[in-house]
């Protein structure tokens, strides 16, 4: 099973047992058993009949416009129900206590890895060999992220976990500058300014798609939320995992593309107070996006190597025993 991404304008539908692609350029047919999601870039035309297939097929399909920008998700009907989870689901959701026990472990998590990304001697800025007798070149955001770690801990209320994670992240971000070489400023969207927020917006939107993709794999509601307010029109429980994984996948490929000069400024156009990643750009970005969460690493406690995808799996696993009462959950810490 694979993701394919369109970014040529065309027509996709359904033709016998398979999906079609006609472009310009011709066409191309896709067996459906080799489909798990599709990405769609360009402006393509569908119609009810291929919808059907797809959610027959259990197939998400993802939009975004003519900048890149994610616009939202074809979530075919649910084939993993389970009126247990769903119900434990909510039960947990209207109990204050916890709710705030989810959304801690989500954010203290979410602190603990963008620490740990700080603390790698291959983040270091252009400036660190200025600095070479400190420990660490960014010492003072490390120990201002350990004290929010602490305040998460005692925090009483959902709200002021956000608070605190939002000061975490503007700690966070203000190194960015230094590790990149590039100008950021501060964490701006709808739309970014300039070409790193562009990239932080794109990487993210391609997160939350891939952990919505596994949600959907399994019996968890994908609107029922812990950390950030259910509302309609969003899968915010996607929203929520994805506070854990940002920094593992996002953050850590972005300052790799741009350190080895995989992306360039040139991959970028600006307009008045906005920038957006052009074609070569997203393509290069999707491509090692992919490459990441194919990528394995040794896991400590099954002691056998997972690919970065199933770590997201195993996540939301985790999540439903804890649900169901079967074993506490604990957010992934980073620790290779």
């Amino acid at each position: 099973m694979r993701t394919f991404y369109i970014f040529s304008s065309g027509k996709l539908e359904r033709k016998e047992n398979t999906l079609c692609l006609k472009t310009s350029e011709g066409k191309r047919f896709i067996p459906v058993t080799q489909v798990e999601q599709i990405y769609l870039f360009g402006e393509t035309t569908l119609n009810t009949k291929l919808v059907n297939f797809l959610s027959q097929n259990g197939i998400l399909l993802h939009f975004f416009n003519y900048y890149g920008f994610y616009t939202g998700t074809f979530y075919p009907r649910e084939a993993n129900i389970s009126g247990t989870v769903i119900v434990k689901q909510v039960e947990h959701y209207l109990n204050p206590e916890e709710r705030l026990y989810l959304a801690k472990e989500f954010i203290i998590s979410a602190i603990h890895n963008i620490r740990r990304l700080l603390e790698k001697k291959e983040y270091k800025g252009k400036t660190s060999k200025k600095n070479e007798h400190k420990n660490n070149e960014y010492e003072k955001e490390i120990l201002f992220l350990k004290k929010c770690e602490n305040e998460v801990n005692q925090a009483s209320s959902v709200n002021e976990v956000m608070l605190i994670e939002a000061k975490a992240r503007r700690a966070y971000y203000s190194t960015f500058e230094k590790i990149t070489s590039w100008e950021f400023g501060e964490r701006t969207f709808r739309p970014p300014e300039n070409p790193l927020n562009a990239l932080i917006s794109f990487g993210n939107s391609m997160l939350y798609t891939t952990i919505l993709k596994e949600i959907y794999h399994t019996q968890l509601n994908p609107a029922v939320s812990f950390l950030h307010e259910p509302f309609e029109r969003r899968f915010s429980l996607a929203l929520d995992i994805s506070e854990i994984f940002k920094p593992l996948v996002v953050d850590r490929l972005i300052f790799r593309l741009i350190n080895e000069r995989q992306i360039k400024p040139s991959d970028f156009l600006k307009e008045v107070n906005f920038a957006y990643l052009t074609e070569r750009g997203r393509k290069t970005f999707v491509y090692h996006f992919d490459k990441l969460l194919e990528s394995t690493i040794y896991h400590r406690k099954l002691k056998r190597k997972v690919k970065y995808k199933t770590l997201i799996k195993l996540e939301l696993y985790k999540l439903i025993k804890h649900l169901l009462g079967e074993k506490r959950y604990k957010a992934l810490r980073l620790w290779w």
